[in-house]
This record gives structure tokens, C-alpha cells and sequence, in this order.
């Protein structure tokens, strides 16, 4: 059967191990403004001429809105026991601040009950990207008061849905959305330079420790998370220039939103940049504020980062070694294919004093799907991936580090951000002309390792 040639069975991971799939509200949900929504810095940035790929939105999306029963079958069918999703902001508080829209509440709620029904346990991510535009207009996480927005924000949700969710993720990918939205500009709000990008990092490391310490005066028993990219970041040599790269590119990507978190400050000995938000971003009382004691880090992988000294680059002295001059294996959106870095990621966030359990709350790959004449979708790459990655979990989970779940991007194919439907990393596979869904090889391939007796 489809997974005969795979070295692991689903008892070697032991029964206490989390299966999960992850979606998030605006890559899936739609109604972009129905029941009360309000804009998102999203809704925004994909309407601006030539900021996603294939000029789309996500107006409907995979219409999650409507559809959320049927999508949280299919998660139930394929075995998985986690439901992992995200609340939209500016749907529950849709000026960001002030009222909250009581038909956003409900919505969660049914989702939620759905979930409980099926015996799939919620982890809900309070962050996915998606500030309301009202909040972006004062200056978004630039700007010292959405740590005070995001408290509010956090207080309702543990409030409204506390007594049915007990699993809590703070922020998804806080380095993902300040670097690319902050210093980049490729994603939302598409701003540029690092006048913008420190003081949303320092922002967002205080709206980190504080969401969680309102998760945990506000709800009883909360198992309360924040997941964070990383990557293994190998020099391209071994000369000094290239590892004192490595160094800095470790500190940028991998330490610099968990460090804080752990008590540990910024990591300014290999990222001295860093020092300019002690400068001119922090106020005194701001070190008390950043660090949290968080029940498990989400770790989200996928791929392995290779660097070098570049003298050219401007400010950080790195550049990236792409995968296809290496000639190494990739996804369709050349994403270097390595499920060792998984396990040393594992293994370098394992050994943090502070860290207690980690979960892999993202983890896939986008590949071309291929439909057979009968209809059926062919993603053998896809199956191969998650194979090789899990061979990862598995390996570092025998050495005694504390993971202790692995959470699949993504159910559905969904709305990827800049590169909007064209990058499909979903286990169902969505018509989005008819939103009908189709389970992909790679959805059973799950569905028979998950099997109970498998």
C-alpha cells in the first residue's frame, strides 16, 4: 500500500504523539467582509498592482467560512487527532480596537464545537498575519501601542473561548511577518527598510510574552505556545568570514524572537545591529516585559538555509547559496528538500534550559499535483517529503528530545500569500472555480499510517 516502502509505523512514535493539520483564517477562510469582518492588512496588500504572483485575493479562498464543517471531516477522516487554526483579528475586533463583533465570536465558536464534536482537539493561534488595516493606519507593529491593542485582542478571545480551548498558540511566525512585511516588503504592509523592522520586532516580542501572560491569568489549565520559523543554517565554507555568517544568519532567524522569550535578551553578540532597538526603540522597563514561560515552542521547518560572507550585501554581510547551485532536491518553489535539518533544528531548540516541549506546528512542501483520468491526484513528491522530514522527528525524538507532535501544512490548498493559489501545499486539493475537493494521495498516504491499528 501507499506506504510499504516507509521505515516508521505511527506506534513508533508513541500514543501520546500529536497527528495535526494547520490552516489559517485569511489563507482560508474568505468572507473577507461578511457578518461585520473588517479589513486586514492583507485584504489590502493583495489588491495593490503586482504583489501576488498570479493576481488573485482571497476574497473566497477555500470559503472555510461556509465550508468548515466539511473541511473539519476531512481533517477527522485522514486520522489526524489535532485541528490547528487561527483567529482573524479584525473578524472579532474589527477596528482592531473598541467593539467586538459578536457574529466573528460565534463563527469561532461553531468551529470550535465542530472540532469537539469530532473528537479533534483545537490549537488555536490567537496571530497568523493578519493585522486589521485600522491598526496599520497608526503605524501597525511599528508602533508601540498594538502591544497594547494585541493584550485587548487576547483578552477577548481567552475569554470568549477559554472554557472550550485549552491549547493556545500566541504568534505564528513572528520573523515571517516582520521581515517580510517589515524589512522587505513582500508581504503585508509592504513596508521596507530597518527603520520599520526593528521596532516591529521589539514590538512583537512584547506582544509575544504578554499575549501568553493574559492566556494564563485568563484561562485555567491553558497549554500555552508560540511558533516560530527556523532554519539549520549551514556555512558555505569553513573559513571564518562564512561562519561568522552562519553565525549572524543563526542569531537573525533562528534566536531572535525565542531568545527574549527565554529571558535571554537579543541576541546582539552575533547580531550587533540588534543593539539600535535598545537605542531607539525600547524604553527601560521594556526587559522585564519580554520574556515568557511557555509550555511548548512551535517549530516550523522547511527548509535548510547555506550562507556566506557577502561584503556586498548591505548591513548584514550575508547571502544566501541557492539550492539549484548546489544541485540539491526542491519543492516547486525552490525550497531546498532536507529532513536533517529538521532534526538539528530540533536538536538546537531541545537544548534550550527554558524550552520544555516542542511541537512542529508547520511542516510541507508545495508540489505540482497530477490527476489521473479516473479523477484521483498523484503527489508522490509530496508523500516523499513528509517521509523524510518525519524520519527527522523520529530520530530526534528517539535521542530524547522533547517533540512531541507534528502538525501538516496544509489540509487544503489554500491562498499562499504572494504567490496566491498557484503554490499548492495542501493534502486535499481544492477546484477553486467550484471549491469542490478532491483527497490527494498524500491525504491518504496519512490516512493509512494514522490508521489506529497501524
Amino acid at each position: 500500500m501507499l506506504q510499504s516502502a516507509i521505515p516508521f509505523t505511527r506506534k513508533d512514535f508513541g500514543d501520546d504523539f500529536l497527528w495535526g493539520v494547520t490552516i489559517s483564517a485569511f489563507q482560508n477562510e474568505g468572507a473577507h467582509d461578511l457578518d461585520g469582518k473588517g479589513a486586514s492588512i492583507w485584504d489590502t496588500f493583495s489588491r495593490r498592482k503586482g504583489k501576488i504572483r498570479d493576481k488573485t485575493h482571497a476574497q473566497v479562498a477555500c470559503d472555510f467560512y461556509n465550508r468548515y464543517t466539511q473541511d473539519i471531516l476531512l481533517a477527522k477522516m485522514l486520522g489526524f487527532n489535532v485541528f490547528r487554526f487561527s483567529l482573524s483579528w479584525a473578524r472579532i475586533i474589527p477596528g482592531g480596537t473598541g467593539a467586538v463583533n459578536q457574529a466573528g465570536i460565534d463563527f469561532y465558536h461553531r468551529v470550535i464545537d465542530a472540532c469537539l464534536e469530532l473528537g479533534l482537539e483545537p490549537y488555536v493561534t490567537l496571530y497568523h498575519w493578519d493585522l486589521p488595516q485600522a491598526l496599520e493606519n497608526k503605524g501597525g507593529w511599528c508602533h508601540r501601542g498594538v502591544v497594547f491593542a494585541f493584550e485587548n485582542y487576547v483578552r477577548v478571545c481567552a475569554k470568549a473561548f477559554g472554557n472550550k480551548v485549552k491549547n493556545w498558540i500566541v504568534l505564528n511566525e513572528p520573523f515571517g511577518f516582520t521581515a517580510l512585511g517589515y524589512m522587505l516588503g513582500v508581504h503585508a504592509p509592504g513596508k521596507i527598510g530597518l527603520s520599520w523592522f526593528l521596532p516591529a520586532v521589539h514590538h512583537t516580542v512584547m506582544a509575544q510574552a504578554e499575549g501568553g501572560r493574559v492566556l494564563r491569568e485568563e484561562v485555567a489549565g491553558a497549554n500555552i505556545g508560540t511558533a516560530l520559523s527556523c532554519s539549520q543554517v549551514i556555512p558555505f565554507t569553513n573559513n571564518e568570514k562564512d561562519l561568522q555568517a552562519a553565525r549572524k544568519a543563526d542569531a537573525l532567524f533562528n534566536r531572535l524572537f525565542l531568545e527574549p522569550a527565554l529571558g535571554m535578551g537579543y541576541p546582539v553578540d552575533d547580531f550587533p545591529l540588534l543593539k539600535r532597538i535598545e537605542r531607539r526603540y525600547a524604553l527601560w522597563r521594556d526587559w522585564d516585559k519580554l520574556a515568557f514561560d511557555f509550555d511548548f515552542i512551535g517549530v516550523q521547518n522547511y527548509f535548510p538555509l547555506v550562507v556566506k560572507y557577502n561584503a556586498f550585501m548591505p548591513v548584514v554581510n550575508i547571502s544566501e547559496v541557492k539550492p539549484r547551485a548546489r544541485n540539491v532536491p526542491t519543492t516547486a518553489l525552490g525550497w531546498e528538500i532536507n529532513g536533517n535539518g529538521l532534526y538539528e533544528v530540533l536538536k538546537q531548540f531541545g537544548a534550550y534550559d527554558g524550552v520544555k516541549k516542542l511541537i512542529v506546528t508547520e511542516g510541507g512542501a508545495a508540489f505540482p499535483d497530477l490527476r489521473a483520468e479516473d479523477g484521483t491526484i498523484h503527489d508522490t513528491d509530496r508523500i516523499q517529503y513528509f517521509a523524510e522530514y518525519l524520519e527527522g522527528v523520529l530520530k530526534a525524538r528517539k535521542e530524547g528530545i522533547p517533540v512531541d507532535g507534528y502538525f501538516a501544512w496544509t489540509l487544503t490548498d489554500n491562498f499562499e500569500w504572494a504567490e496566491g493559489y498557484r503554490a499548492r501545499f495542501g493534502l486535499v486539493h481544492i477546484d477553486f472555480e467550484t471549491q469542490h475537493r478532491t483527497i490527494k494521495s498524500s491525504g491518504y498516504w496519512f490516512r493509512e499510517l494514522l490508521q489506529p491499528d497501524a
